[in-house]
């Protein structure tokens, strides 16, 4: 159990210091990884405003004939 919990604070550690995806700055980049990750075509894609907060909502066809809503927060500073 104690090398497990080594193991796993090492991971952290090693996962807190590396280099972090970008978040999507535009709404066809967040369309564009969303689409990818998911390997799904793009439905729809808009930016909605929730309190403060900017989101992406991007609406995919799954290759399985699912639809899914993935949600990314806007990361680019407000004008």
């Amino acid at each position: 159990m104690k090398r497990y919990l080594q193991i796993a604070l090492i991971a952290f550690v090693l996962g807190a210091l590396a280099p972090q995806p970008a978040f999507a700055q535009t709404l066809q980049e967040a369309a564009r990884m969303a689409a990818q990750q998911y390997n799904a075509k793009v439905l729809s894609a808009r930016t909605v405003t929730r309190g403060k907060q900017r989101i992406h909502e991007i609406k995919l066809l799954t290759k399985d004939g699912v639809v899914k809503t993935v949600r990314i927060p806007d990361r680019r500073p407000r004008k």
